[in-house]
């Protein structure tokens, strides 16, 4: 799973079979410490729950088509929680 944090949100001109309903979100990818890293990705919001400002994890690839009901759906991101709290090791 990899860390993010949503910045927008899109709509879709032409919505695929499995997708009606499913919000997409404009992520930013964070590191571990909450910065920014790569391009920001669009990501399907398995959770119906994310919204611009928060801090969410997701899944690519394969995990991200399995997010959504029915399975296999054409998504390459998806959201699949939202982060209440970081810690890393060592804080205190």
């Amino acid at each position: 799973m990899y860390l993010g944090r949503v910045i927008g949100t899109l709509v879709a001109t032409t919505i695929s079979e499995g997708m009606c309903g499913v919000p997409l979100l404009w992520v930013q990818p964070l590191n571990k410490n909450g910065e920014d890293t790569d391009t920001p990705i669009v990501c399907a919001d398995s959770t119906k729950m994310a919204g611009p400002g928060e801090t969410i994890y997701w899944e690519a690839s394969r995990e991200a088509a399995l997010t959504l009901e029915p399975s296999f759906v054409p998504v390459d991101h998806a959201i699949v929680g939202i982060v209440d709290d970081v810690k890393l090791d060592g804080d205190q």
